[in-house]
C-alpha cells in the first residue's frame, strides 16, 4: 500500500508540475518523462492489459451520446458511402502482418461480437455512458498474423482536419485487451454519423481522443517514429496531447 501511494503521488506531482513550466525543449522532455511515469504507474498498479474498465447496466446509459471533434467527414466519398448505408465500406489490415485483410461491414458483423457498456471520458471534461458492440481487435489481429517486430497498432481514419488525415495508435497491451473492440453499434443501433459511422475504435482504458472514428485501416508497425509527425496521433503531433492517455 505504501508503494502504491508513493507511485500515485509521484505521478500526480509530475503531471501537476508540467502546468507550471514554460514552453521549451526541457519542458517537452519533462512531459515525455511524465507520460512514461503515467503509463508505468498504470501498469504497476495493475491497470494495464488484464484489468478491465468499469462496465455498467443498461439503466445507466446516457440519454444522448454527444459527438465531439469531427462529427462528419466532409468528402463526396463519405457522403456517398453514408447514403448507401456504407455498403462498400472496407477496413484494411496491413503493415507487419502475415495475412493482409480487407474486411467489409458484413465481415465485421459476422465475427464473434462483444457488447460492453462503458463510460467515455473526454479530455474536455465531459463523460457519457454507452453500449458498444463489435469484434475484439485481438480477434482481427490474430486472423492477420502479427509479426515478431510489431510494437504498435496504427488506426487510419476517413476524416481530414486542416489538410491532415486523422489517425491514432496504441501498443500491443491495449490492442489485445479484451475490451478493445472495433465498434459498429452504439446502444444496439448502427453508429450515428456524429459518433464515427460506420466503424470506430473503443480503447476503454484511455481517454476519448484515442478512440479513432470513421475507421478505414489498421496498420501494424515496429515504431511510431516515421508515422506522420512521429508522436502516435493527430493531436499528439499537433497539440502536445499525451500518447498514452490512460484513465
Amino acid at each position: 500500500m505504501k508503494r502504491r501511494n508513493f507511485l500515485v503521488a509521484l505521478g500526480a506531482s509530475l503531471v501537476a508540475g508540467c502546468s507550471k513550466i514554460g514552453d521549451s525543449q526541457w519542458f517537452e522532455a519533462l512531459v515525455d518523462t511524465a507520460e512514461g511515469w503515467h503509463r508505468g504507474i498504470h501498469r504497476t498498479l495493475g491497470v494495464g492489459r488484464i484489468a478491465m474498465a468499469p462496465e455498467y447496466e443498461r439503466s445507466d446509459i446516457s440519454p444522448f451520446f454527444r459527438g465531439n471533434g469531427s462529427r462528419t467527414v466532409d468528402t463526396d466519398a463519405y457522403r456517398a458511402a453514408l447514403e448507401s448505408g456504407f455498403a462498400d465500406w472496407t477496413l484494411s489490415v496491413g503493415g507487419l502482418v502475415d495475412n493482409p485483410l480487407t474486411l467489409t461491414l458484413d465481415d465485421i458483423r459476422t465475427l464473434p461480437q462483444r457488447t460492453q457498456i462503458t463510460r467515455h471520458d473526454c479530455v474536455e471534461g465531459w463523460s457519457a455512458i454507452g453500449e458498444w458492440t463489435g469484434p475484439q481487435l485481438s480477434h482481427i489481429l490474430e486472423q492477420a498474423g502479427v509479426q515478431e517486430a510489431v510494437r504498435f497498432v496504427i488506426f487510419r481514419c476517413a476524416d481530414n482536419l486542416n489538410g491532415a488525415d486523422y489517425y491514432e495508435s496504441c501498443d500491443l497491451d491495449d490492442a489485445f485487451h479484451p475490451q478493445t473492440i472495433v465498434a459498429h453499434l452504439l446502444n444496439g443501433e448502427p453508429l450515428p454519423e456524429r459518433n464515427g459511422a460506420p466503424l470506430r475504435m473503443r480503447i476503454e482504458r484511455q481517454l476519448g481522443y484515442k478512440h479513432a472514428k470513421y475507421l478505414t485501416g489498421i496498420e501494424l508497425v515496429a515504431s511510431l517514429e516515421d508515422v506522420e509527425g512521429g508522436k502516435g496521433g493527430y493531436w499528439e503531433d499537433r497539440a502536445g496531447y499525451q500518447w498514452y492517455a490512460g484513465i
